[in-house]
């Protein structure tokens, strides 16, 4: 286990090396000027070389590059003063630093996104495993149908037509919200409630389906055949052996869909103006905010890397057949 851990840990570093370059050098081939955007159309020569040396912009890119790295470890030294480990820099739009932006903002879209990720794994997975128990029957069409259906639909067409209905025509909840859990537990709930439901729609239809033919190819192995012959009742043989066995397909897959998951939250954010990294990070791109697109980017996949390593290490505990080496 440990050598597995020190293994991934290394390629997640690799990883989000490749990932910092690639965004980073992406952002230079951009043709819009950060430091003409915030200097204006009177801008004279000597103001925008103020401009981009208070920016750090006024040296070579794989020298910029150099720096961002390094100040993320061991902090940076700017014109407006000292930027303390991790640092990120400052935001070209107004001035904050990054990496407490972040953290400001991350609570909203963890929220949405453990949220989502309930919602869509007790639905999905409880409709699959019904479908699975009633395989044939009129359950199981029409839980695969409805599945199907859901399938096709997607988050901007969906969560509009959801806050339509259920806020300015029904007027059963409110408009969608972020409430702190710690401050207002009732109100963080009612406030994303819409976007949860918005989010998991796909998912939980991917998941129905994924989840009835993981159950059904469990239950003709011979291990469960064997259980049942041994006159064990069928609910436990279902649940005792089917069941456990049927989760290792889908958590392999949930830790793929962490990173969709991760999208669709900030689609979601963007659709009903909710304070995240969705919203941020779309904000900062058309502003050409460099610091805050490379900060969003590398916390976010910090995120997903070191939750797909966590899932890798689950499999040893859900199946004992799994060895890691």
């Amino acid at each position: 286990m440990l050598r597995f851990l020190i293994r991934r840990s290394l390629g997640a570093v690799v990883i989000l090396l490749i990932i910092s370059a690639v965004t980073f050098f992406l952002f230079y081939a951009i043709p819009r000027d950060p430091a003409m955007l915030a200097c204006g159309k009177n801008c004279t020569p000597d103001a925008l070389a103020v401009i981009r040396k208070n920016m750090g912009i006024d040296e070579p890119v794989p020298v910029q590059y150099f720096h961002f790295m390094v100040g993320i470890v061991a902090g940076r030294q700017f014109a407006a003063g000292a930027c303390p480990a991790p640092c990120f820099g400052y935001s070209f739009a107004n001035q904050d630093p990054v990496w407490e932006t972040i953290l400001d903002r991350f609570p909203t879209t963890v929220s949405l996104t453990a949220g989502g990720a309930v919602v869509f794994l007790t639905i999905g997975l409880g409709a699959g495993m019904i479908a699975a128990w009633k395989k044939g029957t009129i359950i199981d069409k029409v839980f695969s149908s409805m599945s199907l259906v859901l399938s096709s639909m997607q988050i901007y067409f969906i969560g509009p037509l959801l806050l339509a209905l259920v806020v300015y025509n029904l007027n059963l909840l409110d408009q969608p919200k972020y409430v702190p859990l710690t401050q207002d537990p009732i109100g963080w709930f009612t406030g994303l409630l819409i976007p949860w439901l918005v989010v998991q729609i796909i998912f939980t239809a991917n998941y129905t389906r994924l989840s009835r033919s993981s159950m059904i190819e469990q239950l003709q192995e011979d291990h469960v055949r064997t259980a049942r012959a041994k006159g064990m009742s069928g609910k436990y043989v279902f649940f005792r052996y089917a069941w456990r066995g049927s989760l290792i397909p889908i958590v392999t897959i949930f830790g793929v869909d962490l990173g969709s998951l991760f999208g669709g939250a900030m689609i979601t954010e963007w659709t009903f103006s909710l304070p995240g990294l969705g919203t941020l990070a779309v904000n900062s791109v058309q502003n050409t905010d460099i610091p805050m697109v490379m900060g969003v980017m590398l916390f976010a996949a910090t995120f997903i890397i070191l939750f797909n390593i966590i899932v890798d290490a689950a499999y040893a505990f859900i199946d004992p057949r799994v060895r890691l080496s």
